[in-house]
């Protein structure tokens, strides 16, 4: 299966390139070559943007591994991350884990990832008490991204037990940090203790801090879909709390539960398990599938699963042209007008990605037919995890040939919706 999309851990993890100017590239050599460890680590980060100097994975590395292996720990942060992404080398989480551990008491950041690693299966077996932890600590240190993971693991009980009042705190500690994630889930919770100007004040805080337009980016880092989530939710306010209209507007009230590394599938099946009853996590869900921790899974495993758990499922798919997006659309409309959400399958293709395209599971929860915009329940973004998308863009995302064996490659749209019995 193509590589799963994780925007869930594109928020801070590309190092930010230094403010020294391109010009400066001749004095930063000369103190790299002299052993300025944060002059490798800049010089690193130039060869891997192409900024100043020709782009140059293979300099990128030699630099930053030079700072990384004197002990650096934004260097070890760095080359971590390389080594979990898989960009600019292959693949190789056991690395990546090694640097992020030998880092995180030093640096923050590091101290974020090493949290991923553990709650994501990376380098690693699973251990969410210890993602917690060093996600706090991270929070402690001023990073506002592990606080708000944090507080979502929390909040949903994702891994550990329910904490409200832990969940509370941390996006507490996110929004002082002025992240996006941490205005949007803690407006979540005052909205949902019925403290409006609250979370519209959340909300707006969020959406000023990225640049944001009518809708989102399906494909966006979560720092920016964040802020245009903050800007969604407060054009949902209304919407989120009047009656149905068949044929007109729908929305259906789902829960949210925040994906661990490459869990998306597992994660936006147990959402609807989590609609339909069930008790069970993103973890929980993935765990009875045959696939590691970590990987994609197998739309016919996911499918297996909800048969365990005595769900009903159809698998349903449509032609990937215009004829077919109307098929799909006139169903989505329907299941939302019964109350029922539906699994969808995206597929993003550019060279940002591994093998050059990924593919991301999500949950559509509503639509808004007088402005041609669909609701999206996306966990791979802040509780509550809610987006808007334009028709537009979902025509040209909801489209899949690698959801696993049951789409035979075939390029479709493929959904999972909750089977009724024929009347």
């Amino acid at each position: 299966m193509t590589h799963r999309i994780l925007l869930c851990l594109t928020t801070a993890l590309f190092m930010s390139l230094s403010d020294s100017p391109a010009d400066d590239v001749p004095q930063l050599q000369q103190r790299a070559t002299e052993g300025d460890m944060q002059a490798q680590l800049d010089l690193a980060i130039r060869y891997r943007d192409g900024k100043g100097v020709p782009t140059d994975p293979v300099e990128a590395m030699r630099w930053a591994h030079q700072a990384a292996d004197a002990g650096h720990a934004a260097a070890q942060d760095f080359v971590g991350f390389v080594y979990l992404r898989g960009a600019l080398l292959p693949r190789n989480p056991t690395l990546a884990f090694g640097y992020f551990k030998s880092a995180a008491k030093d640096s923050a950041q590091a101290a974020y990832n090493l949290g991923q690693c553990y709650f994501g299966a990376q380098g690693t077996e699973q251990d969410c008490e210890q993602a917690l932890h060093w996600w706090k600590q991270a929070a402690e240190e001023g990073h506002g991204a592990a606080a708000a993971a944090a507080a979502m693991a929390y909040l949903a009980g994702e891994g550990v037990p329910a904490d409200p009042v832990q969940a509370r705190r941390l996006a507490e500690r996110a929004a002082e940090l002025k992240h996006p994630s941490g205005f949007v889930v803690l407006g979540e919770l005052q909205f949902q203790a019925g403290d409006l100007d609250a979370a519209k004040a959340n909300w707006t805080k969020a959406s000023k801090l990225q640049p944001t337009g009518p809708t989102g980016h399906p494909a966006q880092p979560s720092d920016k879909a964040s802020a245009q989530m903050g800007a969604d939710l407060l054009k949902l306010i209304d919407d989120r709390q009047r009656p149905n209209q068949p044929g007109q507007f729908a929305f259906v009230q789902m829960p949210h539960i925040h994906q661990g590394y490459n869990n998306c599938g597992s994660t936006a099946c147990a959402t609807m398990a989590r609609f339909q009853g069930k008790t069970l996590g993103g973890w929980d869900f993935k765990k009875m599938c045959p696939s590691p921790l970590g990987t994609g899974t197998d739309w016919g495993h996911l499918w297996d699963a909800s048969k365990k758990l005595g769900l009903n499922w159809k698998l349903v798919t449509y032609t990937p042209d215009d004829a077919g997006f109307i098929e799909a659309t006139n169903m989505l409309k329907s299941e939302l007008d019964a109350g029922r959400p539906v699994i969808v399958d995206f597929k993003y293709i550019g060279p940002q990605y591994p093998n050059g395209s990924a593919g991301h599971t999500l949950n559509v929860c509503g639509y808004i037919a007088a402005e041609d915009l669909y609701i999206l329940c996306n966990p791979a973004v802040a509780t509550p995890g809610l987006q808007l998308i334009t028709a537009e863009d979902l025509k040209n995302f909801w489209r899949s040939d690698h959801y696993g064996a049951l789409s035979k490659g075939i390029l479709s749209r493929p959904a999972f919706i909750i089977d009724q019995p024929a009347s």
